[in-house]
């Protein structure tokens, strides 16, 4: 009798890290590289991790400041990953950026062979860097950032023009220059400006040979 056919080996999991500042275009790039990568890529972003302010009044979470890396939950989100990368599902938690407390409702993670992790600081904790096979870093002026904020937080997260320039300038890019900037020295692949459509190809073919 012929032997029986092997089973094909499962795709190793990979984890490609997306950083920028606020603004910067990384949900975009995330969502392009998901299209043209589908139906092996998933996604996954930092924003899921903010800590739960519900024990604080309104009034307290109003003040706290949330451009500092202290704000996210690295321990669920590493727990995660690591899930991802052994090929089990995983919970994700969900955030609401109206009352800054977490969502009952969580979704669960699939495994897929890539997964397209994009964040603020993202590339900032050496512990997480080494589950990455990828990580790209997007580097924005702080008008153009501004303007993309504006058009988000005013039309998604119920806030005002004056309330979003103020904390733009007061902590936001503050926190940029000291924290989400220097990041671009630690990513394998730095984008300067937008994406355009020639560099969004080269991106997906180096992420296709990891597929094959």
């Amino acid at each position: 009798m012929p032997p029986a056919p092997q089973k094909a080996k499962p795709q190793k999991a990979r984890i490609i890290a997306i950083a920028g500042g606020s603004g910067s275009g990384k949900t975009w790039l995330a969502d392009q590289l998901q299209a043209a990568l589908s139906p092996h890529a998933t996604r996954l972003s930092l924003d899921d991790f903010y800590r739960d302010r519900s024990h604080l009044s309104p009034a307290r979470r109003a003040n706290l400041n949330f451009d500092k890396p202290e704000a996210i939950d690295w321990a669920s989100l590493e727990r995660v990953l690591r899930k991802f990368l052994a090929g089990k599902p995983a919970r994700v938690p969900g955030y609401d950026f109206k009352t800054h407390c977490r969502l009952e409702i969580r979704r669960t993670l699939e495994p897929r062979p890539l997964l397209l992790l994009d964040g603020l600081w993202v590339l900032r904790r050496r512990g997480l860097r080494r589950l990455f096979t990828l990580g790209i870093y997007i580097e924005c002026g702080a008008r153009v950032r501004l303007r993309r904020r504006l058009a988000r937080d005013m039309a998604s997260r119920g806030r005002t023009r004056a309330s979003i320039q103020d904390q733009f300038w007061t902590t936001v890019e503050p926190m940029h220059l000291k924290h989400v900037a220097p990041q671009a020295g630690s990513a394998d692949v730095v984008l300067t400006g937008n994406c355009g459509p020639r560099q969004l190809r080269q991106l997906v073919s180096r992420l296709q040979l990891l597929l094959d």
